[in-house]
């Protein structure tokens, strides 16, 4: 009796063992559940242009042209300065021709043809008709003033000329100076300024031309 119950006891404590070191089912474990990334559409790239970007030269700053400043006409004492040809006015003629500036000159002249004496009043008068280049203008008579000897450098000769006293304008001067009358075709001015005109009011400066500005009315 007392084996048997040893026997009992041996018999339950190995199936208590046997029951410990069994693995459960495995009905109850989890199934492992995988999440996939969502798929994204890549979008086409655009198109990029290549542009290569050159240095530019540097712009340098426009300089300002510079006007030379005009010549003077008139010296610092009101003066005009004259160049070695200008253009005369002849109020008297209604015209405006060139004339030749020689300071060298004692007297001006003037071109001339059909040129005579008359007596008028007891004093001496002259006619003539400004002439130049074949055109010849209306007849002008005036007082003789006197008359000029006129020696040529060519010829041992002497002349003897009348001077006329006539109004011209030069520029905004207006002077009254003495001419001799002489047929001067055949020369490159019709008139020739000297000392008498050019003294007390003007200054010559030969490496000028036209100083002053062309007078027409």
């Amino acid at each position: 009796m007392k084996h048997w119950k040893i026997l009992s006891i041996v018999l339950a404590t190995s199936a208590m063992t046997a029951c410990s070191t069994t693995a459960p089912p495995k009905q109850d474990q989890e199934q492992e559940v995988k999440f996939e990334q969502p798929v994204m559409e890549q979008e086409p790239e655009e198109a990029i242009e290549e542009v290569v970007e050159k240095q530019e030269p540097k712009t340098e700053p426009e300089e300002k042209e510079v006007k030379p400043a005009p010549a003077p006409t008139k010296t610092a004492d009101g003066k005009l300065i004259l160049g070695e040809r200008e253009w005369i006015y002849f109020p008297e003629f209604k015209s405006t021709v060139k004339a030749r500036i020689d300071s060298g000159a004692t007297t001006s002249s003037l071109s001339a043809v059909e040129i005579k004496q008359f007596e008028r009043d007891g004093a001496q008068w002259v006619k003539f008709k400004p002439s130049h280049n074949g055109k010849v203008g209306k007849e002008i008579s005036l007082p003789v003033v006197r008359f000029a000897k006129i020696k040529q450098s060519s010829t041992e000769d002497t002349d003897k000329r009348p001077v006329v006293s006539i109004w011209i304008q030069l520029s905004d001067l207006k002077e009254k100076t003495e001419f001799t009358l002489v047929d001067r075709s055949h020369l490159d001015f019709p008139v020739l300024l000297g000392r008498s005109f050019v003294r007390d009011v003007a200054i010559v400066d030969v490496s000028r031309h036209y100083v002053q500005p062309k007078v027409s009315k």
